[in-house]
Formats: C-alpha cells, structure tokens, sequence
C-alpha cells in the first residue's frame, strides 16, 4: 500500500506517520504534498528518502499533473495532515474513498473554511466546551463534511488556554492518527 502526505505546515503529523510506518514492510509513505516550499514537513520527508512534490493552487486545481505524480507513485491512499488547500472535486472524484483528513476537532463542531490550527482551538475556549479533540474522516466536496472513520477526545477544564488545547490536540494526532490509518488499511484494503 503506498500513501501520500500532504501537509502545509512543519509537518509533525508527516513526521509522526513517517516513524509509525519506518518499519512496515506492506505500508510505504512513498510521497510528501507540500504547497508551501519551506513546510517542515518536506524536510521530514527528505530526511527519509521519501520523495517531495511541491504545488501550488493552480496545479491542484487543474488536477492534471498532480494526479500523474500521484498515479507513478502507485498512490491508493492519500492522507491530508495539516493540508490547507481544499481539495478539488475532479481530484476527489479520482480518488473516491481513498482521501483522508485529520481535523483538530470532534465534527461537525468547529468545522469548514477557516477553522484550522488556533482557528479551531479559540472557537473551543470561547464556546466553554468541556471536550474537544481529533476527527479523522473521508474527504468530500464540503470541508470537513466527510463521512467520519474515528473520533478521539480529551476533557477540557475551566482553565483552558488556546495554548493548552493546541498541546491536548497535538497529543492525540500524535497517539491515534497513525494507528488509525493502519486500522483503516487493514479493515479496507
């Protein structure tokens, strides 16, 4: 089985998915999506062999080129880790039940355009939630809107900071995003 990454940012997701499967002889991390050419996590994926695509708005959105790479690659599953482009629908279409994205939150709270990172953390706090967490769930037209494979949560307290949500949520994709995209590979494929 041979997945994509795609991530924006410093890419601890990417780097977290990349250690989880080192060792997998079935699930190869072959590529890593970045739009941005300075992301963290296209260091994580050259300091692991793995080979790195950089795209812009207009290549995804014309799909083509993005789609070739991902077809050489032999990609069956492309999961977004702190992605912040949105997906277009011809891309979807392509790979149809084969996308998957970690959200900090427990959708359908909090979810759609915007609410990424300390977007999501703040509307939290300011909510007086007693619980948040981490949704993993399958791509669709509609951000965050995806049928949901799991959900993880953490109680929050009257004390809460953005800061100390942020450490909460990263503490969860760190535990449960890998093993989850193993659970759903050997459910599914």
């Amino acid at each position: 089985m041979n997945i994509a990454l795609f991530a924006s940012g410093t890419g601890s997701n990417v780097k977290n998915i990349i250690d989880f499967f080192k060792k997998n002889k079935t699930i190869n991390i072959v590529l890593v999506v970045s739009n941005n050419s300075s992301a963290g996590a296209l260091i994580h994926a050259k300091n692991n062999n793995i080979h790195q695509l950089v795209i812009d708005k207009e290549s995804l959105s014309d799909t083509k080129s993005v789609l070739e790479k991902l077809r050489e690659k032999n990609i069956e599953l492309v999961v977004l880790a702190g992605f912040l482009l949105k997906i277009p629908e011809k891309f979807i279409t392509n790979y149809k039940g084969k996308i998957i994205n970690l959200h900090p939150s427990l959708l359908p709270k909090f979810g759609g355009k915007g609410m990424y990172g300390n977007n999501v953390h703040k509307a939290v706090l300011e909510s007086n939630e007693t619980k948040t967490g981490i949704t993993i769930h399958y791509v669709n037209k509609n951000y965050d809107e995806g049928t949901i494979i799991k959900q993880y949560e953490t109680k929050l307290s009257k004390k809460e900071t953005i800061e100390s949500i942020a450490l909460k949520i990263k503490n969860l994709e760190k535990l449960y995003f890998p093993v989850t995209i193993e659970e759903l590979i050997l459910k599914s494929y």
